[in-house]
């Protein structure tokens, strides 16, 4: 039974009288009473009796007006939620996130979406930053945070900028790289980062660390450091400045500026269009704003 069917069972349930019920449908009486014909032809049962008094609901009218109130009832309930969900960020926000942000700079920026917009879901993957654009080309996300680099050809957006800093105990100087016995501590990481620390210690150094440690979390890494197992280079988001350790920023030794790196919100132009996209882009560039505003 269509919408206007279940329409006109109603108004002759409520109205009780044919010509009311034609005039609150906006139809004559004999196309009305035609369209009540084929109704109870498709139910195969008479629903209404038609006397002095009006129409008087058959025992089988009854219940089709019963399914008839109920289900416009539900269309009604379904429209108004429809409706609601123009003004609601609502749907599932997928991040493909670099690891490094995922366990520091983006906890809080989740924190006040979930606060601000409790209706959204969230699905969340984390890994290396040259595994984010894999993600979003096989459609397993929405926006990607990666470091570093990119080569993303649709849309970007520049978050924030932190710097690379030697940590250690012991060590207080570069310069005491040369000649130290201290294990480097290094985490597994994609190339592009790989690539940017060892560009920085061939320009400084004629060979390779004697002794290393390879681990495979950034933040095993930095509490081996931390510990006094020996020196790491970590960037600037996963120390909080309270740490007990030397901490001397990496500059590079030809043109003497610091050695940084970058994170980038990407993804498609069609995706940043979305209600639970827009919501997040507008959170995480005010937590990237005071960020860049502390450094």
């Amino acid at each position: 039974m269509s919408t206007t069917e279940l329409d006109i069972i109603k108004a002759l349930a409520e109205e009780g009288n044919m010509r009311k019920a034609s005039e609150r449908l906006h139809l004559s009486q004999p196309a009305l009473s035609q369209r009540l014909q084929t109704i109870e032809k498709e139910w195969g049962m008479q629903l209404f009796i038609r006397s002095q008094k009006g129409l008087e609901p058959t025992p089988a009218g009854e219940h089709v007006i019963s399914y008839a109130k109920e289900s416009l009832a539900k269309r009604d309930e379904t429209l108004e939620l429809i409706a609601s969900l123009e003004d609601k960020v609502h749907g599932t926000l997928k991040i493909a996130c670099a690891s490094i942000i995922g366990q520091t700079w983006l906890p809080q920026v989740l924190k006040d979406y979930v606060a601000l917009y409790p209706d959204a879901k969230i699905s969340l993957m984390t890994g290396w930053s040259s595994e984010i654009s894999k993600a979003l080309y096989e459609g397993e996300a929405h926006i990607g945070i990666v470091r570093g680099q990119t080569d993303w050809k649709s849309h970007r957006m520049y978050l924030f900028r932190d710097q690379l800093y030697l940590v250690d105990s012991e060590i207080s100087t570069i310069d005491e790289l040369k000649d130290t016995n201290r294990h480097f501590i290094q985490f597994k990481s994609d190339s592009n980062y790989y690539m940017e620390i060892q560009r920085w210690w061939n320009k400084h150094f004629n060979q390779n660390p004697s002794r290393q440690i390879t681990v495979d979390q950034i933040e095993t890494c930095k509490q081996l450091a931390l510990n006094g197992i020996g020196y790491a280079i970590l960037p600037s988001i996963t120390l909080s400045g309270d740490e007990r350790v030397n901490r001397i920023p990496l500059l590079n030794s030809e043109e003497e500026f610091e050695l940084t790196r970058d994170t980038w919100l990407i993804g498609y132009s069609s995706t940043f269009e979305l209600k639970q996209v827009k919501a997040f882009v507008e959170i995480a560039q005010s937590h990237a704003r005071l960020l860049r505003k502390d450094q």
